[in-house]
């Protein structure tokens, strides 16, 4: 049995209050959008908001997410998209993020 592909999304804090994350489960689970070259060998470990501005919690965690073996996060569709609140620190968690070791993947459900 092959290893499970070990993934998670962060999202933007603010969004989260109104959000509770059934599009990016749902767009996980059927694995469509940014989710489409993931197959059943893949786990979403953990699901996070930034802690607000500036993506506080995003350092800390990146440790975290390592060390249970996450390989991959998303940054959340609502960390990009015009509709939403901008994220003015969207740059600044993707470097964070990859400075840890970590793939970047843009995007989640939309």
């Amino acid at each position: 049995m092959p290893d499970n592909k070990k993934i998670a999304v962060v999202r933007c804090a603010i969004v989260a209050e109104a959000c509770p994350g059934i599009g990016c489960f749902k767009a996980f689970n059927e694995k469509t959008v940014a989710f489409s070259d993931y197959d059943e060998n893949t786990e979403m470990t953990a699901f996070f908001t930034c802690g607000g501005c500036p993506g506080r919690r995003v350092f800390r965690l990146a440790r975290s997410l390592k060390k249970h073996g996450v390989e991959t996060v998303h940054l959340s569709s609502c960390m990009q998209m015009e509709n939403y609140p901008e994220c003015p620190h969207v740059d600044s968690i993707r470097q964070t993020l990859e400075n840890a070791g970590i793939e970047v993947v843009e995007g989640t459900h939309h």
